[in-house]
């Protein structure tokens, strides 16, 4: 099924100064951001930036301080006017609207949650919550009821009449979310939202907003600087560096196919463990499998030719049996069993394709063989051999063979 496009830019630029043709001709070639700042005395806020946001998707964009990022954003509810180029919403180009279009998309589209909260000080929690609304001329009643709702969904239920000052940091953010969520907007913008807290609120804030999209499917298009919070939150990650988006990809891309050595030096340091699944590291042998009416000898034969030591078992129509080992199948021989089905381990653990390789550890630890990869039905997929995980866990070095992902030193090995 195709996704629908909820937001689509296209060549978006923001130049700050006055010779707004001369510095599109220097970007037409390749002149960077600092060559262009000495030649004319103007700064490159964003350069040629076209992308799409699917609906219901979490967009990260990210970068370190300077890149352009937040200009980006505020450039997509035209808090800043871009210098060219287009932003749809839907099938509207915001760059064309006037000052009331404007007005009604930042109330019935487009909803921000700021960094450093934007709070009212002198409102209680309801009545901060309530602010959007109040200015949309929303009744009374009506905006209260809707801001205690919205309490209960960024878990503040009770704190209503609390005075924001008297919060803390976490639970401000939280109240800077209710507002947003309280306009009804599709689309959310999050410009740093969790970057002033500390590590702990932050991580929960990150749960709490993955446990929110689950149930209202926004599109949030997220700023940040933290790569970890960048690969936890996105579905789809845009990485900036001097204005211009060097690479989009999904965590995993970024992960494993970097663009280039910004983004490789960038991800270096990051757990892919807790980042990549297992359905891009499982092995697909169709070669290799056992099914019930096999033997032992059949079992050896096979193990011995591959130099393996477990075997999946699966029926005739692919449905996941068990595991048969090396050990059990010599014993089995020796004990004139003719049936796999008498020496199958059928309690042999198995997992979801979106596993990801960090939680497989315990289960090697306490089964001690490659772990099977089965479908919702419980069809077998693969098996993620207990080296492949571990040398991710490791972080040794990997790349993409085959449509998966291998240790390099064992695919330069071959």
């Amino acid at each position: 099924m195709e996704r629908k496009i909820k937001i689509k830019v296209d060549g978006l630029c923001k130049f700050f100064g006055g010779e707004k043709q001369k510095i599109r001709k220097l970007l037409l070639e390749n002149k960077t951001k600092s060559e262009i700042l000495s030649k004319t005395g103007c700064n490159v806020g964003v350069a040629n930036a076209s992308f799409e946001v699917y609906e219901g998707e979490i967009f990260v964009v990210m970068g370190l301080s300077g890149s352009g990022k937040s200009t980006l954003l505020r450039c997509l509810n035209r808090l800043i006017t871009p210098t060219f180029g287009s932003i749809f919403l839907d099938d509207y180009d915001l760059t064309k609207a006037d000052k009331q279009k404007l007005r009604e998309i930042r109330r019935e589209e487009v909803a921000m949650v700021f960094q450093h909260f934007g709070l009212l000080p002198h409102r209680d929690v309801i009545s901060n919550i309530a602010f959007g609304l109040e200015i949309a001329n929303v009744p009374l009643e009506e905006r209260e009821a809707k801001a205690e709702e919205i309490l209960k969904t960024v878990g503040l239920h009770g704190y209503g009449r609390q005075m924001c000052k008297e919060l803390s940091g976490g639970m401000q953010q939280r109240v800077g979310l209710g507002r947003a969520l309280a306009m009804g907007t599709d689309i959310l913008l999050m410009d740093e939202a969790f970057s002033a807290l500390d590590p702990l609120i932050r991580n929960n804030m990150q749960d709490e907003l993955l446990d929110m999209q689950e149930k209202l499917n926004k599109t949030i298009v997220f700023i940040t600087h933290d790569l970890d919070e960048a690969l936890k939150l996105g579905d789809r990650i845009a990485i900036m560096k001097d204005a211009k988006i060097v690479q989009i990809g999904t965590p995993e891309e970024i992960l494993s196919d970097p663009a280039n050595s910004y983004v490789r030096d960038f991800v270096e340091q990051v757990d892919s463990a807790k980042i990549i699944t297992v359905s891009k590291v499982m092995r697909k042998n169709p070669d290799r499998i056992l099914n019930p009416k096999d033997g032992p000898k059949v079992a050896i034969r096979l193990m011995r030719k591959h130099s393996l030591s477990w075997l999946p078992v699966t029926s005739r129509n692919g449905h996941f049996e068990g595991m048969v080992s090396l050990h059990d199948a010599i014993s089995a021989d020796k004990k004139g069993l003719s049936s796999l089905q008498d020496f199958v381990n059928k309690s042999a653990p198995t997992v979801n394709s979106e596993t990801y390789i960090h939680e497989l550890i315990p289960l090697y630890i306490n089964e001690n063989m490659p772990i099977s990869v089965v479908d919702e039905e419980g069809k077998f997929l693969g098996i993620v051999p207990m080296a492949m995980a571990i040398s991710i866990v490791m972080g040794e070095e990997y790349v993409r063979h085959n449509e998966n992902l291998v240790p390099k030193q064992e695919l330069e090995a071959k």
